[in-house]
């Protein structure tokens, strides 16, 4: 196995991707009614986490413009959208979805410049992952009569819900933009999108796309801000739907917020994920699988594989091989083509992470980690393990948005799934064993939206996605993903 001293022995040459590329300009504005206009709100500057350093000015909106937006998007919904043909529909959306995957090397830049993610990520997930499910959802646009919803081929299919507000978060800005605007739109409604405060950017290059496209006006709009702008896109009473992607603090405070409304809502939220593994588990592929589980995205998703379940005759093995294999993460610039892990959020993300940590370390588990040389400047943390984990502790039962994996132990499968399950959350779940019943023995008894077996992070456009009790409420992507913007 490699060592630690192998890999400080061996240096990678730079392999970095020009900045130039992501085309970035001095200022965006608010998309509102197929126009680019003067936001009310503050400008405020897009700060690249990975440098620390000011990347571009963006005009926010405020309230009189959330107002605006939502008009605009039910005039086109009355007027427009909701009368045209699901053909002609999905017309728009595959030409949306062909400008994204023409414009994926400026969107992947821009991408990892804002958010922080290695440009491997950007380059080979993110990016492709937005144009499938736009390409997937302009395929169901003139398809809904036979969804399984009503209707029929005599019928027009069900009925779209009206205007819906999209609130994504910062951890995949583009991908969950794409994939929420894409299946509302194939059903018939009009958008006012919400982007996460700090990763604007590349859902205002979306928009700029559906302006080359030539959308209707008011069929999506894109409102920057913060928080308050989203409370006040909730409030809204021209507001039919909400789709939201975020913490579970704040999806509970929307469900507060519209207790007793006609307001539709969908949610996904965060996650304490359990990656189970068995002593007859393929250790190589299982370590890669554990590793990509918690460090991809820094770590920073609902879905990541924070906790890990090894049975015990191969717990002590299986440690070594991780402990091997997160020496030779890289932690460093994004743009660089070598590096593993890129930057957090922001400071603040940092500086919840550590007190996390410390948290750990007071209850009695031990730390390990690979220690390696993080940038002076920028919001790196390294990738930790901690091992002697017992079920109470708070690094395994609080979620996190960080590399960090929290390692509990097993003897049977029943204690396996008592312990997975042991978890107010329910978004994803992994199972690693070579026994088949096993494996749809646990996959029926994990209590999770979404079971890999014997990988990890698989996402596809027709599969639907979602969590169980505090991960979230009904289900985006798929067939299933339809059913949140349709009246059915």
């Amino acid at each position: 196995m490699s060592s630690l001293r192998d890999r400080e022995a061996f240096e990678y040459s730079p392999a970095l991707e020009t900045s130039a590329s992501a085309k970035l300009k001095a200022h965006y504005w608010p998309f509102i009614d197929g126009a680019f206009v003067d936001g009310g709100g503050q400008v405020v500057q897009c700060v690249n986490p990975a440098t620390e350093q000011p990347l571009t000015e963006v005009s926010c909106a405020d309230e009189r413009d959330v107002d605006t937006a939502v008009r605009a998007a039910r005039r086109a919904y009355d007027k427009v959208w909701s009368k045209m043909a699901g053909a002609e529909r999905g017309k728009y959306l595959f030409r949306i979805a062909r400008l994204v995957a023409e414009r994926a090397p400026e969107l992947a830049v821009l991408e990892t410049l804002q958010s922080g993610k290695p440009i491997r990520q950007s380059r080979e997930f993110d990016l492709p992952a937005a144009a499938g499910q736009l390409f997937y959802y302009a395929g169901w646009a003139d398809k809904l009569a036979y969804a399984g919803y009503g209707g029929g081929p005599q019928g027009n299919g069900p009925r779209p819900l009206g205007v819906v507000a999209q609130l994504v978060p910062g951890n995949f800005p583009l991908l969950t933009a794409a994939a929420k605007v894409a299946a509302a739109l194939a059903c018939g409604n009009t958008v006012v999108l919400k982007p996460a405060e700090t990763t604007p950017l590349t859902a205002l290059v979306l928009a700029e796309i559906c302006q080359q496209a030539q959308l209707p006006p008011g069929v999506l709009n894109v409102v920057p801000g913060a928080a308050d702008l989203g409370a006040a896109l909730i409030a809204h009473r021209e507001v039919d739907k909400i789709g939201f992607a975020g913490s579970t603090a704040v999806g509970k405070q929307i469900q507060r917020h519209i207790a007793g409304t006609r307001k539709r809502l969908t949610m996904e939220l965060g996650g304490k994920s359990a990656t189970v593994v068995f002593d007859d588990a393929p250790l190589e592929q299982a370590v890669e699988g554990v590793v990509n589980g918690f460090v991809f995205n820094q770590g920073q998703l609902g879905c990541a594989g924070s906790r890990l379940l090894v049975q015990e005759p191969i717990a002590q093995e299986l440690l070594d091989r991780l402990r091997s294999r997160i020496a030779q993460l890289r932690v460093g610039d994004p743009l660089d083509k070598n590096t593993d892990l890129g930057a957090l959020s922001s400071a603040a993300a940092v500086a919840q992470l550590g007190e996390l940590v410390a948290a750990g370390v007071a209850e009695g588990a031990t730390p390990w980690t690979s220690d390696p040389r993080l940038p002076e400047q920028g919001f790196f943390a390294a990738p930790t393990l901690f091992s002697d984990v017992q079920p109470a502790m708070r690094i395994a039962r609080e979620e996190f948005f960080g590399p960090v994996l929290s390692v509990l132990t097993f003897r049977t499968p029943d204690e396996a799934l008592a312990k997975a399950n042991n978890t107010p959350y329910g978004l994803s779940a992994g199972v690693w064993t070579e026994k088949g019943s096993r494996m749809l023995y646990l996959a029926q008894h994990l209590r999770a939206g979404v079971v890999w077996a014997n990988t990890v992070h698989r996402f596809d456009p027709t599969a639907a996605f979602g969590g169980y009790t505090e991960s979230g409420l009904g289900r985006e992507g798929g067939m299933a993903g339809l059913e949140g913007y349709l009246n059915v």
